[in-house]
């Protein structure tokens, strides 16, 4: 069984086939399935990181958004004669469930259980000496390839006086004691859109700032979506805003804006900074491995190998979303160029949901990229206002969009809605296998459920048919015979 590294030994060269350098779940899954392989297999975390899920996709932030929606639906339960008006939100309380699912989940990033999976960790910092080895304290490691899984960190924009004020991250805002009154959130990409609807959720007055348009990359119908309900619950929205100095004022916080309606003041009791992250890559020495790098990260080809054949890298640390799920696939294209020695390549139909609710889930190509890429295009909708079990639950709200070519190919889905995280999987299988529309449309889906709403709108694919006279008469003498 392999030995956690005891960095106070003589120093020593080890030389296993893979080791990956990161804590994630990328990391950890690259490092679990080389060593289920056969490999020898090297990890080197940080020391910070042993068994923390923060390194999990925002495992607490989740949690936190999950027991807000709670709170709201309790309160906001008239419609089902159920009086909420004495529910309150204990922060106490709420920490306490943060704690117990870190608690719940941190025996399964520990470095005592991938240990015992035959995996050799290391803790601390990992540095390229050159382009064939790796250094972590005393020790060297010379692997025949590398994976770097070093995952990110959030970013702070540059604003005039934003160093002068006490700025909460995605990870901060979560010790928080007790509810802001008055909360300014700045990024509206999916994590501070997340995070304003859960803080507003519990109370609090919450107010986005976002440079451009929110969830750009996303299909905007659906954003809109996302956006009217935040409007119905009191969330104010400025988009396409620049911030020209952040500074303090009154007993909190305030902020200098450029909306396209002109200049304007907001103040707020917390800011919290939600501008995206950045790779988390100094330090590690890519300069001296030969690998190359931007600010978006390390560039890698389509089988996620750098400019160092030796090494490779995936996740956040070249730029791709703060998603396990993308992160674990990647691991394991890497792991079919390297232990398995196969030309695997990643491919780009990995799905993607931003948590707010309703929930906006996209795999695929959007309609916007489906129209560039394809000279003509089939784009099929359901609204969930037609679907019985979001009639039965009082939550109506959001529509299906499939995207597919003239022969029936399904090229893309958009889903908004209560549980679209959980719907998108069944479309990214079909984008992923290339199926058939058809496929889809005969489909037997349980009943009353929200994935009811994917078979309609792949049915309505055939609408167009049933309306040509020479079917309609050939269904006529059916019905006779």
């Amino acid at each position: 069984m392999a030995q956690i590294a005891d960095r106070g030994k003589a120093p020593q060269v080890l030389t296993p086939d893979i080791c990956v350098i990161g804590a994630g779940p990328g990391a950890r899954a690259a490092a679990m399935g080389a060593a289920a392989a056969g490999a020898r297999t090297a990890l080197v975390m940080p020391e910070h990181a042993d068994g923390h899920p923060f390194h999990d996709g925002g495992v607490p932030a989740k949690a936190l958004i999950a027991a807000a929606r709670r709170f709201a639906c309790a309160r906001d339960s008239a419609v089902f004669g159920i009086d909420g008006t004495a529910v309150t939100a204990d922060f106490g309380k709420l920490r306490e469930h943060l704690r117990d699912v870190t608690a719940a989940l941190a025996p399964n990033a520990s470095a005592a259980r991938l240990g015992g999976l035959g995996v050799n960790v290391f803790t601390g910092g990992a540095r390229f000496a050159d382009a064939h080895m790796l250094t972590v304290g005393e020790t060297t490691i010379a692997a025949k390839h590398y994976i770097v899984a070093a995952g990110a960190r959030p970013a702070i924009p540059l604003i005039p006086g934003l160093d002068t004020v006490t700025a909460l991250t995605e990870e901060t805002v979560l010790g928080l004691d007790g509810c802001p009154r008055q909360l300014i959130v700045i990024g509206g990409g999916a994590t501070g859109l997340e995070l304003a609807q859960a803080f507003r959720h519990l109370g609090a007055g919450v107010t986005l700032v976002e440079a451009r348009r929110p969830l750009g990359e996303e299909d905007p119908e659906a954003v809109e979506v996302v956006l009217t309900q935040f409007a119905r619950e009191g969330i104010e929205v400025l988009a396409d805003t620049a911030i020209r100095e952040v500074g303090r004022g009154g007993d909190g916080i305030r902020l200098t804006l450029e909306t396209p309606a002109g200049a304007r003041t907001i103040e707020g009791s917390h800011l919290l900074v939600a501008a995206g992250r950045r790779p988390d890559i100094d330090g590690l020495g890519l300069d001296a491995a030969g690998i190359k790098f931007n600010a978006d990260g390390v560039i890698v080809d389509r089988r996620l190998r750098t400019t160092n054949p030796k090494v490779f890298a995936i996740g956040e640390a070249i730029g791709g979303p703060r998603a396990a799920h993308a992160a674990e696939y990647q691991a394991g294209v890497v792991l079919g160029n390297t232990v398995l020695r196969l030309p695997a390549k990643a491919v780009d139909a990995l799905p993607r949901v931003t948590f707010t609710a309703p929930e906006l889930a996209q795999t695929g190509l959007t309609e916007a990229q489906a129209m560039q890429r394809h000279r003509r295009i089939r784009v099929l909708r359901w609204a969930l206002h037609d679907n019985d079990r979001a009639q039965i639950e009082r939550d109506p709200c959001g529509h299906i969009k499939v995207i597919a070519d003239t022969r029936g190919r399904i090229l893309g889905a958009t889903l908004v809605s209560t549980d679209a995280g959980e719907m998108i999987s069944a479309w990214t299988l079909a984008v992923s296998r290339k199926l058939d529309i058809g496929a889809m449309a005969e489909l037997a889906v349980p009943y009353p459920t929200r994935g009811e709403v994917g078979k309609r709108a792949a049915a309505t694919y055939f609408s167009p048919g049933l309306k040509r006279p020479l079917l309609q008469r050939m269904m006529r003498i059916l019905r006779r015979a």
